[in-house]
């Protein structure tokens, strides 16, 4: 093709050449090689989709294995006519449908993934069948198994057989005394494919037989001895039969191989196409590439493009654009600043992912699809020029405007040099307006001033230059967009050692114009790389804001989650210590209702009701412990504008609940409130009274109804908490708690107490000794309670 030759030039061979060494088959390889870019966006996209693909399941699951197959077609399209292969032939075509199978393997592993190109996957047929009948028959290139059939393993028994009668034979006679003086060496060997002895040529006529050979020297000829000839044609016989069979054998394995001729074809084919594939994606793997979006708009936008052939610890990443806002891009800076290279990146980019190659560069990338891709690129740069170099450049360019038009990428190097400056730059300006003018996105490097002053003042065409750091004489590499260069030369050559003078006097015979464009370039340059500096410096306190600010949120999140679950975990305490002890209490109840009933005489009674006198007291004190309302002291200068009645609605200013007073304020300043179907006791200073609205209950509840029927469902009590009371009254307490237990043959108990004084516990501890139903008991320890706590067990 005709754009063979720019493809060459921006060394696009030499990426394909790097592609075809990823290939495992020897045919992939030669397709990879001869890979042209597609112009169609469609195609485009569906190639560097299969190649991302690829690309992905490498990374998660390895690159699967082709084996380096064998094209096969020429041996499948013969068996198909009738024609019978060889032993390697089979073995290929076994090995083809193995990679196959092992290919639908690796493929069904690779779970909970979908790609472009898995309908190539299951295009794929394997056929185990025959795959294992060749492989079982043939065990190498030049041998078959005994296993082929059944006759060739009788055939090969009975030739056994037959070797070892006339082995036995022969050995027999070189051994005895009779003809040993006759041999010359006591051996037995083969000639012709038959088995004969070495004999002394002076003795020929001694041992009767057959010549098949003589040696080189003409001391020794090769006697088959008359006894062992019929055992040897034995032999030939069966050998003969054996051949015939192992044909059979190959012409009925050809067969069967023929009919699958056209999926096995396809199977290859298919097997071609997924190794250029992964190929693809190991090659991306190397390049450490990504896929860049598509579009067939001109626009290209590479971030941190890095150059495929340079050293990748080398070479220097560059952000490049062309297209969008501007057409044509005027790259200017000094020698071996690194603009020949990026127009090179620019071209070969672009012409890699027309070929479906993932390219080097990051994230938020693009590329753009061109019919055509006209390159004018000359290594030879230095004055010594002639003008045939010259010459060659302008038939480059001519072939160039020609091609050129909407979808087409042009790229120039050293654009119009080689000739008088004037001229030159003024040529090299007239083409460049001749180009834009049909519609082709260019970029051009150039020294010239007019060209710099050509893209300062025409709308679509932006300058560009390649950094140079001059106190090193070291180009960066970088190339900054809408910005001119500027050659360096007096800084270069003064660096280099030129003369002071001769440096200052080549300032002075440049015009002042040129001097002032200059000077205006280094303010720019200047103001860039402090603004540049600056935003550096923007960008990292962003950061350090950002990631602080991060850090805050996610800490006021765990807080707030934390506190949510510390708050739910306090109200299921409480809300399990209530019931627990309403179970207690209605226990106790009953029991003492049972007692009144068998008791009779009055003095029983009004223990009893003494007793549960005191049950109640213990609830109410129970009830406030699990209330689990933990006062807040905001607003703490709210005052209840009056005195709180039953049926006012108010807010638990803790929880910021709602809520209603069930009963009046008691003596203690508490008050009862119902919240939803929650009751609980508040301090009065807690609430806040909504006006305006009262809630009116109904009459008096009906007292309960017990009947001899009711079931009473309650948990057994292991703990007791008798602080705050005093002997006499804890000890009631824990003799109900004891006779509970010991109808439930509980073994041990444990009695909260509290440290204080220690005149409780005493007194505790001398109404355990006496009591009848109590073994043993003891202090707490270590995370029991230690002396506050007294564990009981119970006889």
């Amino acid at each position: 093709m005709a754009h063979n030759r720019h493809h060459k030039i921006l060394e696009l061979d030499k990426v394909l050449a790097m592609l075809a060494q990823e290939c495992s088959c020897s045919e992939t390889a030669e397709r990879a090689a001869e890979l042209t870019p597609s112009s169609d966006l469609g195609t485009v996209r569906q190639l560097l989709a299969e190649s991302w693909d690829a690309y992905g399941l490498i990374g998660r699951y390895g690159s699967p294995n082709f084996g380096g197959v064998k094209n096969v077609s020429n041996s499948l399209r013969r068996a198909q006519a009738g024609g019978s292969l060889s032993m390697l032939e089979l073995l290929r075509i076994a090995e083809v449908l193995r990679i196959i199978r092992s290919l639908r393997e690796w493929r069904g592993n690779c779970e909970g993934t979908v790609t472009s190109f898995d309908s190539l996957f299951m295009s794929l047929i394997p056929n185990k069948f025959l795959e294992e009948k060749i492989t079982s028959a043939i065990i190498s290139e030049d041998e078959m198994s005994d296993n082929a059939s059944h006759e060739l393993a009788d055939i090969r028994k009975r030739k056994g057989r037959a070797q070892t009668k006339v082995r036995d034979l022969l050995d027999k006679m070189v051994h005895s005394a009779t003809y040993q003086k006759f041999l010359q060496d006591p051996i037995v060997t083969i000639r012709s494919g038959r088995f004969v002895v070495p004999v002394k040529a002076e003795c020929r006529s001694s041992v009767p037989g057959l010549v098949h050979d003589t040696s080189s020297s003409g001391a020794t000829v090769f006697v088959e001895p008359m006894g062992a000839v019929e055992a040897n044609n034995e032999i030939k016989v069966l050998e003969s039969r054996e051949a015939a069979e192992i044909e059979r054998i190959l012409f009925e394995l050809s067969s069967q191989a023929g009919e699958f001729a056209d999926s096995i074809c396809a199977g290859y084919e298919v097997l071609l196409s997924l190794d250029l594939i992964f190929a693809k994606g190991r090659l991306a793997y190397n390049m450490r590439a990504s896929l860049p979006d598509v579009n067939d708009n001109g626009v290209i936008r590479f971030n941190k493009a890095r150059h495929p052939l340079i050293d990748k610890n080398r070479v220097v990443a560059t952000d490049i654009r062309l297209g969008g806002t501007f057409d044509t891009l005027v790259i200017t800076g000094p020698n071996t600043g690194g603009k020949t290279v990026t127009l090179k990146t620019i071209g070969l980019l672009t012409l890699m992912a027309g070929c479906g190659l993932l390219l080097p560069v990051s994230d938020e990338s693009c590329v753009s699809v061109f019919d055509r891709i006209l390159a004018d690129i000359g290594d030879e740069q230095s004055i010594e020029q002639s003008l045939s170099t010259f010459s060659s450049h302008m038939r480059n360019i001519i072939s160039i405007i020609d091609e050129s038009d909407s979808s087409t990428l042009i790229l120039l190097d050293e654009l119009g040099a080689g000739t008088d400056p004037v001229e030159g730059a003024a040529l090299a300006t007239s083409i460049l307006e001749r180009l834009r003018s049909s519609g082709a996105r260019i970029a051009a490097t150039t020294h010239y001033a007019e060209l710099k002053s050509f893209a300062l003042n025409t709308p679509g065409v932006e300058n560009g230059s390649c950094e140079f750091d001059v106190a090193t004489l070291k180009p960066t590499y970088r190339l900054l967009i809408g910005v001119p260069g500027r050659s360096n030369a007096f800084a270069i050559s003064e660096r280099l050692g030129i003369p002071a003078d001769v440096v200052e006097r080549a300032k002075q015979l440049v015009s002042s114009d040129s001097v002032r464009f200059e000077d205006v370039i280094e303010s720019l340059e200047q103001s860039r790389q402090e603004m540049e500096s600056r935003s550096e410096e923007a960008q990292r306190l962003k950061s350090d804001a950002q990631k602080a600010k991060d850090a805050a949120d996610l800490l006021k999140s765990t807080v707030e989650r934390d506190r949510e679950k510390i708050l739910e975990q306090a109200r299921g305490d409480a809300m399990r210590i209530v019931s627990q002890a309403r179970a207690q209490a209605q226990q106790l109840t009953d029991e003492i209702d049972r007692m009144r009933k068998d008791l009779k005489n009055n003095a029983s009674n009004d223990a009893a009701s003494k007793a549960k006198s005191q049950l109640r007291s213990k609830l109410k004190n129970l009830e406030d412990l699990a209330d689990p309302i933990v006062e807040r002291h905001d607003d703490e200068d709210y005052v209840l504008p009056r005195p709180l009645r039953k049926g006012d609605p108010v807010i638990i200013a803790d929880i910021g609940k709602k809520g209603v007073v069930t009963k009046d304020p008691d003596s203690s300043g508490n008050v009862e409130v119902q919240a939803g179907a929650i009751k609980t006791r508040v301090k009065i200073k807690n609430l806040r009274l909504v006006e305006g609205s009262t809630v009116t209950f109904g009459g008096a509840p009906k007292p309960q109804q017990r009947t001899s029927e009711r079931k009473i469902v309650s948990e057994a009590v292991t703990e007791v908490d008798v602080r705050g009371l005093n002997v006499d009254e804890a000890s009631i307490e824990i003799d109900k708690v004891i006779d509970s237990a010991v109808l439930r043959n509980l073994g041990e108990l444990r009695i909260i107490h509290g440290k204080g004084t220690g005149a409780l516990r005493a007194g505790l501890h001398q109404h355990f000794r006496r009591h009848p139903n109590i073994k043993s008991f003891r202090l707490g320890v270590y995370g029991e309670g230690e002396a506050g706590v007294t564990i009981i067990e119970l006889k």
